[in-house]
């Protein structure tokens, strides 16, 4: 895999790219209410419903915050008010990279275009690419393919905007249930994994592990 030259490096942006920051979030708001095994599963069933939440037919991106905070909150005994949703909501535009990404992308971006597949809002995503430090050659988001990730739609909407296949990139994600394995399902062969710490290892889907963004350029040759 060393010697592949994809046509482009695609990623998922939240979680892989910049810190994804929705149990920090959780904590401002509930962790007074909590002891820290209450929370711990409190940040679970968050995660869970938001998973749940993008399955069906696409909605805006503050919908799926407000239903699954919604149903954590009735899950776990707490008390939820829109106005909580809404912080959640608001806080996705403030997040920044993970330490590592800004210069393992700029030494990629040099040689290979890359592009973002991300599960978000067109008014938010711009705010993090932006905090990346790198160009990207085009930014698609789930309100753009009407679908959320892992629905293959997102994919193919991604392919017919680039006016490739599965066999022209390289995907790369800290994610199997979002990315990696509808990646695998659709036919991408060149797979990359940020082991985040999010999921554990699942060789079945293949792909090369790398613990950060650092290892990137090296997988591509670089």
């Amino acid at each position: 895999m060393t010697t592949f030259r994809p046509k482009f490096i695609t990623f998922d942006c939240y979680g892989t790219l910049t810190n994804f920051q929705m149990a920090e979030a959780a904590r401002d708001l509930y962790g007074n209410r909590m002891d820290e095994p209450k929370m711990l599963e409190f940040i679970k069933n968050f995660a869970a419903y938001r998973l749940d939440e993008i399955l069906g037919d696409w909605k805006p991106y503050a919908d799926v915050v407000h239903n699954a905070l919604e149903r954590a909150c009735k899950r776990n005994g707490v008390a939820f008010t829109d106005e909580d949703a809404r912080f959640v909501y608001e806080r996705v535009p403030t997040w920044g990279p993970h330490a590592d990404v800004p210069a393992g992308l700029a030494k990629v971006a040099k040689e290979i275009p890359l592009v973002i597949l991300s599960n978000a809002m067109n008014s938010q995503i711009m705010s993090n690419v932006d905090k990346l430090g790198a160009p990207f050659h085009a930014v698609y988001t789930a309100e753009q393919a009407n679908a959320y990730k892992p629905r293959f739609q997102a994919f193919e909407y991604m392919f017919d905007m680039l006016g490739c296949g599965p066999e022209d990139i390289l995907h790369c994600s800290s994610s199997f249930r979002y990315d990696l394995m509808s990646a695998h399902d659709l036919g991408i062969k060149n797979k990359v994994w940020v082991n985040r710490g999010h999921e554990p290892a699942n060789p079945y889907y293949g792909y090369v592990e790398i613990s950060d963004i650092s290892g990137l350029p090296g997988v591509v040759g670089l």
